[in-house]
Formats: C-alpha cells, sequence, structure tokens
C-alpha cells in the first residue's frame, strides 16, 4: 500500500453513501476502498462493482476483521449509529458517522468515552459546515465583520418524498425522529457553530406529527446566554416548485445569507453589499461539502492534525433532546 494511503470500509449504503460519500472517496488518490457493508447483498455488490470495490459484507464484524479499514464510514439508519461506532472504534479504525453521531446525549457521551478509550478520531457528518458559501459566512463572522450576532434564522422545506424514500425514517424506534431531527439537527449544528461558545439555556418547539408517529415539519427556538437565538423550521411535505434551504445570520452591523451567498455591511450608515466576487465558484456546494468534509477527516484519520473534539456534538444533542422533550410537553424547557 502506497504510504499516506487509507484504507476505508464503508458500512451502509443508503443514498448519503452513493450519492456523496462514494463518489468522493472514489475520486481520492489517497483512499483505497477496501469493503462496502451493508444487510442488502445485492445493493452491496452493485455499488461494488460501480466503484471497483473487490469485497462486500453483511455483518459490521466481518468488514472490520477481514479488510482491516483503518477508517470506516456509516452511514446505516440512525438507530445503529451509535453501536456501529463503537464497534469500529474497538477495532481501531477511525470513525466518519452521518448524522446524528446517537439518538440521545447520553449516546454521545457513550461514543465520547469510547472514542477516549481507543484514542481513534470520530467525526460527524455535518457537511453543511464545509460548503464553501457557509465557510465564507463563517469568515466574515470570525472576523467580526458583521458584529456581534444576534441570531441566526434558518429552514429547510423538502418536496413531498416518498414513502419509499424516507424508508426507515418513518419508523421512529430507527429513526429517533422525523423532520426536525433529520432537517433542523443540521441548521441548529450550524447555529451553535457560528457563534462559538454559543451556550443554549432554553427551548421551545412544535411539531406537526404525521400518521406514521414521526414529524413531518416543525419549528424550534433555542435561546442562548447574551441574547443570542437560533430559529429553525423544517418540513418534508412542502409543495412547491423546488426545495428550499436557507441560513440567515443576523449581526448588529450586517448580515449574511445562505444560499446564494448574499453579504451585507453597514457602512457609514448606509447598507452595503459586500459579497465576495466569485465567492459561490462553479462547483455545486453541496459537492463541494463532502468533498471537504473527507478532506478533513482522512488528515485526522492520518493523525496529520488533532482529532477533533466532539464537545460540540454533546451540546448539540442536548439541545435537541431539549426541543424534543419541549415539543412533548407544550413548553418551553430548559437546555
Amino acid at each position: 500500500m502506497t504510504p499516506g494511503v487509507v484504507r476505508v470500509g464503508v458500512i451502509g449504503v443508503g443514498a448519503v453513501a452513493q450519492i456523496a460519500h462514494l463518489p468522493a472517496l472514489a475520486s481520492r488518490d489517497d483512499v483505497h476502498l477496501v469493503g462496502i457493508c451493508d444487510s442488502d447483498p445485492g445493493k452491496a455488490r452493485a455499488l461494488a462493482t460501480r466503484f471497483g470495490v473487490a469485497d462486500i459484507y453483511e455483518d459490521i464484524e466481518d468488514l472490520l476483521s477481514l479488510a482491516r479499514p483503518d477508517a470506516v464510514v456509516i452511514s446505516t439508519p440512525n438507530h445503529l449509529h451509535e453501536i456501529h461506532t463503537l464497534t469500529a472504534l474497538s477495532a481501531g479504525a477511525a470513525v466518519l458517522c452521518e448524522r446524528p453521531l446517537a439518538l440521545s446525549a447520553k449516546g454521545v457521551e457513550r461514543v465520547i468515552a469510547a472514542q477516549q478509550r481507543a484514542g481513534r478520531p470520530v467525526a460527524v457528518g455535518m457537511n453543511q459546515r464545509y460548503r464553501p458559501d457557509v465557510q465564507a459566512v463563517r469568515a466574515f463572522v470570525h472576523g467580526d465583520e458583521l458584529g456581534p450576532l444576534r441570531g441566526v434564522r434558518a429552514g429547510w422545506y423538502q418536496f413531498r418524498p416518498s414513502r419509499a424514500e424516507l424508508g426507515w425514517r418513518l419508523r421512529p424506534a430507527e429513526a429517533g425522529g422525523g423532520a426536525l431531527l433529520d432537517l433542523g439537527l443540521p441548521l441548529v449544528d450550524l447555529g451553535l457553530w457560528l457563534q462559538e461558545g454559543a451556550v443554549p439555556v432554553q427551548a421551545t418547539a412544535s411539531l406537526h406529527r404525521s400518521a406514521d408517529g414521526v414529524e413531518d415539519a416543525g419549528c424550534a427556538l433555542v435561546l442562548c446566554e447574551h441574547g443570542y437565538s437560533i430559529f429553525v423550521d423544517v418540513a418534508w411535505r412542502y409543495v412547491g416548485d423546488h426545495e428550499r434551504i436557507w441560513l440567515d445570520v443576523l449581526g448588529e452591523r450586517g448580515s449574511a445569507r445562505v444560499p446564494p451567498l448574499i453579504v451585507f455591511k453597514e457602512l457609514h450608515g448606509t447598507p452595503m453589499n459586500v459579497t465576495p466576487t466569485g465567492a459561490a465558484g462553479r462547483e455545486n456546494p453541496v459537492s463541494a461539502s463532502y468533498r471537504a468534509e473527507w478532506a478533513t477527516f482522512l488528515a485526522a484519520a492520518r493523525n496529520e492534525v488533532e482529532t477533533p473534539s466532539l464537545d460540540d456534538q454533546l451540546l448539540l444533542h442536548r439541545t435537541m433532546d431539549a426541543i424534543y422533550r419541549s415539543a412533548r410537553e407544550g413548553h418551553a424547557v430548559p437546555v
């Protein structure tokens, strides 16, 4: 094996593995795909043939013991993320786990304890952080060009995905939540990530539950210390001409929005458009986000950069736990 090449195993071959992870990995010279694992061997074999992977497995233990990957990506149903991460860590593999890392804050605590014992990196697939337009917004925030932040307002509406597309996401025991966990969690994550040091203190939420038992729409307001707030609004059953996703960042001296990237600053009492020219680039921002996510994770897997902390994921899941508790109880709750 060429020095610096990371042996990667793929666990779970749902949509995100097919359209994001496998194409990103197959395009890299520093990755050797050593196996694909899924409970559907036919699907695994078809993808292995498509991406030139020699071996498939139906059991994660077989992949870990026989293929001996240096790192794995986990894109199985939500309820398996925690146990699959713990299993991979016990075998000495670095882990990139799709969101959510676990179904509760307690689950994240167990992963953190295992990661500290194993001494191997664990990263969570928050690819929205790696979008080039979001990275540009963060640069404005960290440069204090928008002034102290007042809040983030964000939303994500998907156009009526079919029951077949949603699959296990409609089953509460496997999904852990519906549209708010699927679409809202990464937006709450961005709100906390953009305002470093944000301390959530209270959450209020309202969910619209479908006949399947998980919510197909919902909104949540998270209040933080020092007046900072995060509001998210999501829906799986949006009827419109296209999917909508947006993020507005509100500062005392400016604002930013994606997509598309638009930045305004107050200059001499007048709002001025200071959007960087050429910031959008030609590549689809979602594809670019997965490429950047993998570049960062592989550097950690090779011990070239410091292992990222999971403390932000623990804070995120404590916040999500409070959001769901608020929706159940019908009132604001502390985080």
